[in-house]
């Protein structure tokens, strides 16, 4: 039970909602001097060092559980780094600047982004690929499931939502990995949409009435996972995750995070992601979810951003405008 001195999370979620939103923005704004300059480890610091300073001003006494790096690899949001200003104990998912190399070449669907929930709510996964689905909301309960061939999975979206299988839109990153999964879903009269980064953004895009994406598919960033679960669970969507190693250290390094379980096993959204969460994005560089951060002038600029909350199932577009003159954060 929070004591006199600690908020209580019921009462302060909607406003760490917003507050999350300012994190997104900073990351955001400093990465974006970099967009285009074809140095994607500059921009993704740039990112990581304005996240972490604006941290510093959110009510939490939050724990970075899916972050940059372990600590000896990454200097700032590193797995296990406390961030905050005190408050209730939280845990954090970031991603400080999901698609590097987009902003360096200034491509669409570079955002910055950041996820919580209550202390032990998120799974505890180290960096490695996870075998993810993902459809949207208003859809029947299970109609997705990693074990299934994807014809039978392109068949059953196609039937619950009342189209045929040749308007069916399945999303994959554009990797070498993904070949077969991309001839079969053509070969079952699917429709491909190809990324070349970004895969957080396409399992939004799933869960979007808007989008044309019916179906995410294939293996990305266990981190981002953890992300797309909070974003997934927030929009009233489907996803299944399974984690996937390369060797017995990294089967170790996942049991030792998240002890008694079974590191393989088919991971549902509530797995991934449980109880109340709340997700921020900003965007970048623009893409179909969010335009990017724009220069209005020497010591100002516009941001666009999303933020969402599972509890009250709230999904909020909100542009700001920022100038420099007037606030802390550096114009860069």
């Amino acid at each position: 039970m929070p004591n006199s001195k600690t908020p209580n999370y019921r009462v302060t979620d909607r406003n760490l909602a917003l507050e999350l939103v300012r994190v997104t923005e900073a990351a955001a704004v400093a990465c974006s001097s970099w967009t285009g300059r074809g140095k994607k480890n500059e921009a993704d610091n740039a990112a990581v060092e304005a996240m972490r300073l604006a941290f510093d001003t959110v009510a939490i006494d939050g724990t970075v559980v899916i972050g940059e790096g372990e600590m000896d690899e990454a200097p700032m949001l590193y797995i296990g780094e406390k961030v905050g200003a005190g408050g209730p104990a939280m845990d954090i998912a970031v991603d400080p600047l999901e698609g590097t190399n987009l902003c360096a070449k200034d491509m669409p669907n570079a955002m910055t982004m950041v996820a919580l929930a209550e202390k032990g709510h998120f799974l505890h996964a180290p960096d490695v690929y996870m075998e993810k689905l993902v459809v949207g909301p208003n859809l029947p309960a299970d109609l997705i499931d990693l074990d299934a061939p994807i014809e039978k999975t392109i068949r059953d979206i196609a039937a619950a939502k009342g189209k045929s299988v040749n308007e069916v839109v399945v999303c994959a990153l554009d990797r070498e990995r993904h070949e077969e999964l991309i001839a079969r879903a053509r070969e079952a009269g699917a429709r491909v949409s190809l990324l070349s980064d970004g895969d957080v953004a396409a399992a939004i895009a799933a869960c979007l009435d808007e989008s044309h994406v019916d179906l995410y598919a294939g293996s990305g960033g266990a981190p981002e996972g953890v992300l797309a679960a909070a974003a997934v669970r927030s929009m009233g969507g489907q996803m299944q995750g399974r984690l996937m190693f390369e060797n017995e250290e990294q089967v170790a390094r996942a049991q030792k995070m998240d002890p008694g379980k079974d590191p393989t096993r088919k991971l549902g959204l509530h797995d991934m992601a449980r109880g109340d969460v709340l997700f921020s994005a900003t965007g970048v560089t623009s893409g179909a979810l969010l335009r990017g951060v724009t220069r209005l002038g020497p010591t100002s600029v516009r941001t666009h951003s999303i933020v969402m909350r599972s509890k009250s199932a709230t999904i909020r577009f909100i542009e700001g405008r920022h100038d420099f003159s007037m606030k802390t954060w550096t114009a860069v």
